[in-house]
């Protein structure tokens, strides 16, 4: 009962999500060459090639630890398949999907929080997609039909799937440390990423 009434002032799993990984979330987009100038076709294509190198490892890691919390739909979030499609649709084999790099510097998925903290940023990702899909279409004439459906791969349902996934979050009963645990592997998630991104010279 005295944990419990602790625990009122405690902040919401999404609340120490969203404080944590702030600063790092910010950093990150500021180095996203998508509203540059200097982007252009081949560098757009280099660009896909490194998210799908982070993100195959990454979903396996995630998918394969049977630690993600039940409530997940994990056929309908995986992002993997659609990059495929979209590298496909730039031009590339199988061959050379085969063979391109993959991140080997990934956060462990060794308890259902880190999970959590790291799904909070693959679908968090997914936020914005309209508008940079609507500036690859202006400016490289990229659609969801030619290699941009990642970009927007939620499309109309983006939205109602962020309030999902926020649902999601609020039905998971964790104590303070299991929070912290789901943030630091939240903050993991976003320096693997641009480490990665930035090993790929990808970045601005």
């Amino acid at each position: 009962m005295h944990s419990q009434a602790h625990d009122v002032d405690a902040p919401s799993l999404l609340e120490a999500l969203r404080i944590g990984t702030a600063l790092l979330h910010t950093a990150l987009e500021k180095r996203l060459p998508f509203f540059s100038e200097r982007l252009d076709a081949q560098w757009y294509r280099r660009l896909l090639q490194a998210y799908y190198g982070f993100y195959q490892p990454m979903e396996a890691a995630l998918y394969d630890s049977a630690l993600i919390p039940e409530g997940f739909d994990t056929a309908m979030r995986v992002k993997t398949p659609t990059l495929l499609t979209d590298l496909y649709a730039l031009g590339l084999d199988d061959h050379a999907i085969n063979t391109l790099p993959r991140c080997t510097q990934l956060p462990t998925f060794d308890t259902h929080a880190a999970c959590l903290g790291a799904l909070y940023v693959l679908e968090g990702a997914t936020l914005g997609g309209q508008v940079l899909l609507r500036e690859m279409t202006q400016r490289l004439d990229v659609n969801a039909d030619n290699g941009g459906a990642f970009l927007n791969i939620y499309g109309v349902e983006t939205g109602r799937r962020w309030k999902g996934f926020l649902d999601y979050l609020g039905n998971q009963a964790l104590d303070a440390p299991a929070k912290q645990h789901a943030v630091d592997a939240a903050r993991s998630t976003f320096s693997c990423f641009e480490q990665w991104l930035d090993s790929q010279e990808v970045l601005l």
